[in-house]
């Protein structure tokens, strides 16, 4: 990219900032606070045991490790080794096995690893007392003080007590107003959760920034249909699980909070939960817009049985043919044994697109329960082609035109000039459900071109209409194929025995199929069929559809 066209592109990602999100990233850059490591306050009475959500172990044996489908054994000093991928060194700063599933039996282990951390990371130093890392780690250790007899040795209960405080401190002076979203979101929470677990007025302190701060996030992040701001499933059930966490934690400590807070905290996530439901397919799993990958958040059957448990609200499964969560932008079909969710909306917060994807007028299709239809995935964050590629439009059921992205992602977490839906509209009639909309994404190339598209969904079919108004060289309509369904000629072979047959027209279209990649987790790459269909310019329309036995 030539500097004449890299200035353009800061520019158009520059202007939609908050003025906090540049001045404060100069800020936290220079700043540091002092190191408070005085004793702890005492800690509070605790009513209960610590029940969290299901998690799955990540420490697999006393120095061993699991994280992001990647495995590493690590050393008493390995915590900042360059060696290791530095997102496989956060999770590990994060102590999550400390209350996943069957951690008594780790019990041992964990003890041993926190020595270990307190020792090897002092305070200030390395990626453990980055804000993000602290807030989850703060989070992690005051649950798993509060889930019993955890901590019975009097020198270690001192050394962690101690740990925490200091933490807690820490943080405080390096809440990450410059980056704003889920970060500062888990700030806020750790703070609460440190705020609660100590007595005192310092304590109290701690408590009253958590709550100042997250009442202001929740009325910002959590939008009117009950979807996290960032339009992204995993994200959304991340956050949901932090609302549980905290409904939890006044239960533990009677008081801390005022109830008129945690009945919001019980409210937003009994519509967060229904939210996930919507976007949620047959077969458990959140669909993939925006980053989402399977085995970060807890699933919609995890977070509804967690809720359970606290007495949270779980809204009934619904079986309505059109479910819009209009705020968000994504719209549920259901017909007969099909389930399509498609993206209408918009890319995210204008000021926050960080985990945002080209994916506008996207969609994943489930039938009989299965995935056929599904958007690329996300399976690295660092920068690079491939994580490019992961948020670009070409891996996404989607248009490309002129081999560009319809919202213009770059780096890992940028976005310059960005699409905005059109004309969203939906009904029903004798074909079937019906979903249409545009995106003016394109409108910056020479032709100015709109795509506009419609879906039709009906018993045994789905009918997607493409059609291009203005000027364009070349344009793709891709349909990526979930792993073990296989692109054979005119159909979808699902099994041996049952297929999806597909037709285009016009009839003169030129269809290609392509291999390609599919990533269900971080770390995770598996091979996939791709059906290509090509839009010509004197055309400029395109007509998909597939048919399926009811």
């Amino acid at each position: 990219m030539t500097s004449s066209s890299r200035v353009p592109r800061l520019w158009h990602t520059v202007r939609h900032l908050r003025a906090v999100q540049i001045y404060g990233r100069a800020w936290h850059r220079l700043h540091r606070p002092r190191i408070d490591d005085s004793p702890a306050p005492p800690p509070a009475v605790v009513r209960d045991r610590w029940r969290g959500c299901a998690r799955a172990a990540s420490m697999l044996s006393a120095q061993r490790f699991r994280f992001l489908n990647d495995e590493h054994e690590i050393a008493g000093d390995d915590w900042n080794s360059t060696a290791l991928p530095k997102l496989w060194l956060y999770n590990l700063h994060y102590f999550d096995d400390l209350n996943a599933d069957d951690a008594a039996a780790r019990l041992a282990w964990h003890r041993d690893l926190i020595r270990q951390w307190i020792a090897a990371n002092p305070p200030a130093a390395g990626n453990g007392w980055e804000p993000y890392c602290l807030s989850l780690r703060i989070v992690n250790w005051v649950k798993w003080c509060c889930a019993g007899d955890t901590v019975t040795d009097p020198a270690l209960r001192r050394s962690v007590l101690n740990s925490l405080a200091t933490q807690a401190r820490y943080l405080r002076g390096r809440l990450e107003r410059h980056l704003l979203g889920n970060h500062l979101w888990a700030n806020y929470k750790a703070l609460l959760f440190a705020g609660a677990f100590f007595d005192g007025a310092e304590a109290e302190r701690w408590r009253n920034v958590g709550l100042r701060g997250l009442r202001a996030e929740i009325d910002e992040q959590i939008l009117a249909d009950g979807g996290h701001f960032e339009r992204s499933p995993m994200y959304h059930a991340i956050l949901l699980e932090d609302l549980l966490d905290l409904v939890q934690l006044a239960a533990l400590f009677p008081g801390a909070f005022p109830e008129r807070e945690v009945e919001l905290w019980r409210n937003r996530a009994s519509r967060m939960l229904g939210w996930l439901a919507v976007m949620t397919h047959p077969d458990g799993g959140i669909a993939f817009f925006n980053d989402a990958a399977h085995g970060i958040a807890p699933t919609l059957a995890q977070l509804q049985t967690y809720a359970r448990l606290l007495g949270v609200a779980v809204p009934p499964a619904s079986d309505d043919a059109v479910q819009l969560l209009p705020v968000s932008g994504y719209v549920r079909l259901q017909c007969a044994n099909a389930v399509l969710i498609a993206d209408v909306g918009e890319i995210g917060p204008a000021y926050l697109p960080g985990h945002a994807h080209a994916d506008t007028l996207s969609f994943e299709l489930s039938i009989r329960g299965r995935r056929v239809l599904v958007n690329a995935g996300t399976s690295r964050y660092d920068i690079g082609a491939e994580r490019l590629w992961q948020r670009g439009t070409a891996s996404h059921n989607t248009v490309e035109i002129d081999d560009e992205d319809s919202s213009e992602v770059w780096s890992s977490f940028r976005v310059a000039r960005r699409a905005h839906p059109l004309a969203v509209e939906h009904g029903h009639n004798d074909q079937g459900l019906w979903l249409s909309a545009a995106h003016d994404g394109y409108r910056r190339l020479k032709g100015r071109p709109l795509h506009r598209r419609r879906w039709v969904l009906q018993a045994g079919g789905l009918r997607i209409e493409d059609r291009i108004e203005g000027e364009f060289e070349r344009a793709v309509a891709r349909f990526r194929l979930m792993p073990g369904v296989r692109l054979d000629g005119p159909q979808l072979r699902l099994d041996e025995s049952s297929a999806v047959r597909w037709q285009v027209e016009p009839a003169t279209a030129t269809t290609a199929a392509a291999r390609s990649t599919y990533h269900p987790g971080f770390g995770l790459s598996q091979a996939c069929d791709v059906l290509e269909i090509a839009l010509t310019p004197e055309a400029g329309a395109l007509t998909t559809t597939f048919h399926w036995d009811c």
